[in-house]
């Protein structure tokens, strides 16, 4: 099959669900009101509520959502074959993604900018806030000890591209005061720092970046070094206000992102490469079955619960019309989407461009399952710089050129995820009554740091192995419950739920599914880190999930009930409702 074939029937159908379902759900679904006074108005601040162009939120929440995980995923999927990976990403993105990043941009619009947990408890009840913090913070860890994890592997594997992903951190300050002191445009402060962060991938490439010395003086292997750096870093950079560095860094990555589509797209065009992968893969008999590992291997890039945390932990905050939420959280999923294509078709055809017979050494690249997970983010890397060659790009700078692009996706995901992170542990620590620590900023932030080092750190492939698929349910799980939020809301608004009530179904079962068959997995493992720590992870996280969907289907028939009811009985018990939670948040 012609990668181009596919590329273009992909666009074509997203071009399409962006002209036409979007807009159903923007006004048969969400209805949105233009005139509706956003939380970044009413609640200005300047450091997290701040009124923001749509352009610039679309840029923060794309890159921040858009990390290293709709790279690896698909990466890894394309394993049981190109066609049911395709699949899934095209109908997850459409119909499930869409729904779920515009859906929670708007719900927390409408309830002040709040995180998902708190309008868990705001639409559901208050055992749901407890239960979805719980569940977001375990997910959150995982998030971040994989990132990091994926990270310094590049920086290990392409030591080139270390001065050229450094340099971004002082230059988005830089773009960040032009912009916000000045009040001018980020468009060409944002393209000229580009400019200069390619301009040091020659200069990387004499003087690549490596921390081995570091390593060897004090006995650790240079993967825990370089651990320990990023984290220091996030742990600084996530309590910067969000105009000074992650605003401005996420635009210039939005230009380079654009730059980086482009060029995959014109090397698959110009290159003419056929995909080298089978349409559905003959794996091996002790590999995993894809349904419905598929389903939580490809999370971001299909549907993703930590789309919901950054769409109602930082988006929500920032929007300067309700309405914006539509370009915002929708286009941000095609873009994902298409992101993930370009992963597939990285992985299927331009990682074997060079071979002789592409197909024997895809074969050879996927042999299995372990192989299939070894070094995903390198083989895109190495995927898109076979494209990039087609465009007269040499392949060694093209390599540099997409490992730039990889790690400062999964560095800004990093970034808000700790941000993240921190305001959970607070929230967990208001309800518990723990006021030191809701109200220690410098405390919380370190223990969003220190917990993920540890799986970090943990030997092997334990990350991008096992780590990944309990993160990839988890995340998944996530995505349910929030739909489950949205859902409610929907129906307690007189509108049909049924373009949510379809993902949310399948995203439970699913997940629900896999985690079934994972704490199987592990609790009959020969490996004690899998027996004694992801077996009862696994067990407490499935119980959550069992007793969230129970509290969302109570809730969710409440407010079919409600629905049905006479309309002034309708507008006084919802109004109470509301009252309520209004006031056990003051």
């Amino acid at each position: 099959m012609p990668a181009v074939v596919v590329l273009l029937a992909v666009l074509a159908v997203f071009a399409l669900g962006y002209r036409y379902y979007s807009a159903y759900l923007a006004k048969r679904v969400y209805a949105l009101d233009p005139a509706f006074v956003t939380p970044a108005h009413r609640y200005s601040d300047g450091v997290d509520f701040v009124p923001t162009n749509k352009h610039i939120v679309f840029a923060h929440h794309f890159i921040s959502v858009a990390g290293a995980a709709p790279i690896v995923g698909p990466a890894i999927a394309v394993f049981w074959g190109w066609g049911p990976a395709l699949l899934w990403v095209v109908l997850g993105t459409v119909f499930a993604s869409g729904a779920h990043d515009f859906g929670s941009i708007v719900v927390s619009v409408r309830h002040k900018g709040r995180s998902i947990g708190t309008l868990a408890r705001d639409v559901i009840g208050k055992r749901a806030r407890i239960l979805f913090l719980l569940i977001i913070f375990f997910l959150v860890t995982m998030v971040n000890a994989v990132f990091a994890v994926v990270i310094a592997g590049l920086f290990i594997n392409t030591p080139e591209a270390v001065l050229s992903v450094l340099i971004t951190i002082p230059l988005a300050i830089g773009v960040g005061q032009v912009v916000y002191r000045r009040r001018t445009a980020a468009l060409l402060p944002s393209i000229a720092a580009l400019v200069i962060v390619y301009a040091c991938i020659p200069l990387g490439a004499q003087f690549p970046i490596t921390v081995d010395p570091l390593a060897q003086l004090i006995g650790v292997e240079p993967l825990t070094v370089w651990i320990v750096l990023i984290f220091t870093y996030t742990f600084f950079a996530s309590r910067l206000p969000v105009w000074l560095l992650l605003q401005p860094r996420d635009y210039i990555n939005q230009q380079q992102m654009v730059l980086a589509l482009a060029v995959i797209i014109l090397g698959v065009v110009v290159g003419m490469d056929t995909i080298a992968a089978p349409l559905v893969n003959d794996v091996p008999a002790d590999s995993p079955s894809w349904f419905p590992l598929l389903f939580i291997t490809i999370a971001c890039g299909a549907v993703s619960g930590f789309h919901s945390l950054v769409s109602s932990g930082t988006t929500a905050k920032q929007l300067d019309k309700e309405t914006d939420a539509r370009y915002v959280g929708y286009l941000s999923s095609l873009g994902e989407g298409t992101l993930a294509l370009c992963s597939i078709l990285a992985c299927t055809a331009g990682v074997v461009v060079l071979a002789a017979d592409p197909a024997a050494q895809w074969q050879v690249l996927y042999a299995d399952w372990g192989s299939a997970q070894g070094g995903a983010a390198g083989k895109f890397t190495e995927g898109v710089a076979n494209f990039a060659g087609h465009l007269g790009v040499p392949v060694s700078v093209g390599l540099v050129f997409a490992t730039v692009v990889v790690v400062s996706f999964a560095a800004t995901s990093l970034d808000t995820a700790v941000r993240l992170q921190r305001y959970i542990i607070q929230e967990i620590s208001e309800i518990v009554g723990f006021k030191p620590l809701a109200r220690n900023i410098t405390l919380a932030t370190l223990i969003a740091v220190v917990i993920p080092i540890g799986l970090a750190m943990v030997p092997g492939d334990f990350a991008l192995g096992t780590l990944w698929l309990l993160f990839g349910t988890t995340n998944q799980l996530t995505a349910g419950l929030a739909l489950a939020v949205i859902a409610v809301w929907v129906t307690k608004n007189g509108r049909n739920p049924i373009a949510i009530l379809i993902p949310l179904v399948f995203l439970v079962i699913m997940t629900s599914w896999a985690l079934v068959i994972q704490l199987i997995g592990f609790a009959t493992s020969a490996d004690p880190l899998q027996a004694f720590l992801l077996a009862p992870l696994d067990a407490v996280i499935f119980a959550l999930a069992v007793w969230m969907v129970v509290e969302a289907a109570l809730a969710l028939r409440r407010a079919w009930a409600l629905r049905t009811a006479p309309a002034a009985g309708r507008g006084a018990e919802a109004g109470a409702a509301e009252s309520a939670a209004d006031g056990e948040e003051q």
